[in-house]
């Protein structure tokens, strides 16, 4: 398995498999994800198997440390230049979870991060993924204020440590 930056043709793959990892109130729309893909296709990592795509992680840049629901809907709060990686989804086909590939999507996209000098990586996550994220070096900073999906969702941040000079 390989992991590599997703290109336009990796899109109808990649929204089959947000269909298939979210239920309907807080899967991202065929149309939100192409809107993304033009905005911030170079945050768009997907996870390779046998020339198939089964998985992939995505998200804006922000120089805010918080994902407030609006960065979801309006592409234009994309900020190239912004301080924060955030992670709208990890997505993985059900038949490939449980074997280290989230995990290889998310280092990926820590690296990627870290080498494109971003101050950290945000994300929210369901109750149950606190102490997922936590093992990547996430602290869990409380309940947020998303209401995504009218799900209820934790705020975890991950900060990168500046390189002593």
């Amino acid at each position: 398995m390989e992991t590599r930056l997703a290109r336009k043709d990796d899109l109808k793959e990649i929204i089959k498999i947000e269909s298939i990892c979210f239920p309907p109130s807080e899967a991202a729309s065929k149309e939100a994800i192409k809107e993304r893909f033009k905005a911030f296709g170079e945050n768009f990592l997907v996870a390779v198997e046998d020339e198939k795509i089964v998985g992939f992680i995505n998200g804006c840049t922000t120089d805010k440390a918080c994902l407030p629901d609006k960065l979801y809907n309006d592409v234009s709060l994309h900020d190239p230049n912004g301080k924060y990686q955030t992670v709208f989804g990890l997505d993985v086909l059900p038949q490939y979870r449980n074997k280290g590939t989230a995990a290889m999507l998310l280092e990926e996209f820590i690296d990627l991060s870290k080498k494109r000098g971003k101050s950290g990586v945000i994300l929210t996550c369901k109750d149950y993924l606190i102490n997922y994220y936590e093992r990547f070096g996430f602290n869990h900073e409380g309940v947020s204020i998303s209401s995504h999906g009218g799900a209820k969702w934790n705020d975890m941040i991950l900060l990168f440590e500046k390189a002593l000079t």
